[in-house]
């Protein structure tokens, strides 16, 4: 027998206001879960990151919620409007270009400000690049601390510095244009020898995970012309 979503106790149709943060897939667009699918499909208003980039993943999934733009660069701006929407009771999903919203991407201050504002929010689980990467590393996982993106210029040596004596497994997010620079600091702070994984492209048609010492795989990315998004996985400081 086929059940209305007002007959379903997990439907939004019957549950007071939330903002949800809905995982999207880092690169393979079956890792989009059913669950997610739904949830986009009924809240009022989609948030996301790149609407260009975004309306591709929803017209896959035949996803026909309004879509608005919410960025890292109108973050500060959006966040009272978006709160004053959910206050007046729409039910509001935030995505990220890939991955789950707040790790590396906008989303945190409209958390923080849902909190203060007494209004409850659902993450769903999902995809996020880190861990596949970690995992695969062959790196310890049981403790591990996530860097994410060194600051660009101004504390990124004290940052490194820090880390020198860092004992857990480290991740990093690079670009392709920083890839060099950040291996190499890494292999002036941390020494040559230091293990270490990269990967790249994670569940797209081009993924691959290089593993070696600090050294070695600036050697390799030296001759290879990085390409893609990396993750690094740098071992941490033997005890």
């Amino acid at each position: 027998m086929n059940h209305s979503t007002q007959d379903d106790p997990h439907s939004i149709k019957n549950n007071k206001t939330k903002l949800y943060l809905v995982p999207t897939p880092v690169g393979n667009l079956e890792d989009m879960t059913l669950r997610a699918i739904r949830i986009l499909k009924e809240v009022d208003v989609i948030l996301a990151e790149d609407t260009r980039t975004s309306s591709v993943l929803l017209k896959h999934f035949d996803i026909k919620t309004p879509l608005l733009s919410y960025h890292k660069f109108n973050e500060h701006q959006a966040v009272d409007n978006v709160v004053q929407q959910l206050l007046s009771g729409q039910t509001i999903a935030l995505i990220s270009d890939a991955g789950t919203p707040a790790i590396s991407d906008p989303g945190f201050l409209l958390v923080r400000k849902c909190i203060e504002k007494d209004i409850e929010i659902e993450c769903l689980p999902g995809a996020t690049a880190f861990v596949p990467a970690l995992v695969v590393s062959g790196l310890p996982a049981d403790r591990f601390c996530f860097e994410g993106f060194l600051p660009v210029k101004k504390g990124r040596q004290s940052r490194l510095k820090e880390l020198a004596s860092e004992t857990r497994t480290m991740i990093f997010y690079e670009s392709p244009f920083r890839l060099l620079k950040t291996l190499t600091q890494l292999a002036e702070t941390l020494g040559n020898e230091r293990k270490a994984s990269i990967s790249r492209e994670i569940s797209k048609f081009f993924e691959e995970t290089k593993r070696g010492t600090l050294y070695e795989l600036i050697e390799y990315f030296s001759k290879n012309a990085p390409k893609g998004e990396f993750v690094i996985v740098v071992g941490g400081k033997e005890e």
